[in-house]
């Protein structure tokens, strides 16, 4: 992890180098690995991923507003769930029993921050449950560390924009907040409450927040005002 850091720290290019999260899950001893950015105090991106599962969990936790990773960005709370089973429908109400079907025993979201500035999360996850070792958490921590100090110098610059902060990035979520802006046009409604729609509508029908979100952009899809959907 050392060689890993040392080499993240050192790139001169225009963004951060990029991520190598098969070998950082590797040495974690983790099955997927998202990264999640919010340097500019908006809602998380999910701009890189490793894993089989991991797309999935981030969606998940987008379609229900709530889970570790979200909670790690937004107040930069440090989630260790070592046993999703063991966690109470009171924390997040629904999520741990639709993380579990998903084939995840155990997730781990650390959070991205310098001082009192959030700026992200790095979220882990095995198949299997069980707590990480204390040689895994000294390098999450670290690497948690070393992205949060070049998420900021990046953030810095005047003509900041996500596209900074890899040299080849890949928002997961960006057509989620273009169907938010569309929603919040079409119905005249806000931000927020165009998002809530989105969710509430992929939650009740059991499907990814990013599919739903293409269909409104592809017009095959429309939430009216009162609540109903037509294609």
């Amino acid at each position: 992890m050392t060689a890993y850091l040392r080499a993240l720290s050192s790139h001169s290019g225009p963004g951060m180098a990029p991520l190598p999260l098969a070998e950082f899950a590797d040495v974690l001893g983790l099955d997927g690995l998202a990264l999640l950015l919010s340097p500019t105090g908006s809602p998380a991106q999910l701009v890189q991923s490793h894993g089989e599962h991991t797309a999935a969990l981030e969606d998940l936790q987008q379609v229900q507003g709530h889970g570790p990773s979200l909670d790690a960005a937004r107040h930069g709370a440090l989630l260790l769930v070592p046993h999703v089973t063991e966690v109470t429908d009171s924390r997040w109400p629904g999520l741990p029993a639709a993380i579990e079907a998903l084939g995840v025993g155990a997730v781990f979201s650390f959070p991205l921050r310098i001082g009192v500035i959030g700026l992200g999360a790095l979220t882990g996850h095995r198949t299997r449950p069980g707590p990480m070792t204390t040689d895994q958490l000294t390098d999450a921590f670290g690497l948690a560390d070393t992205l949060a100090q070049l998420t900021i110098a990046t953030a810095a610059h005047a003509d900041f924009t996500y596209a900074a902060l890899l040299d080849e990035p890949g928002l997961y979520f960006a057509e989620v907040h273009q169907a938010t802006g569309m929603l919040s046009a079409q119905l005249d409604i806000t931000c927020d409450h165009a998002l809530i729609r989105l969710r509430g509508h992929a939650f009740s029908q059991d499907r990814p927040l990013l599919d739903v979100a293409r269909d409104v952009l592809a017009r095959r899809l429309r939430l009216d005002d009162n609540g109903d959907t037509q294609r």
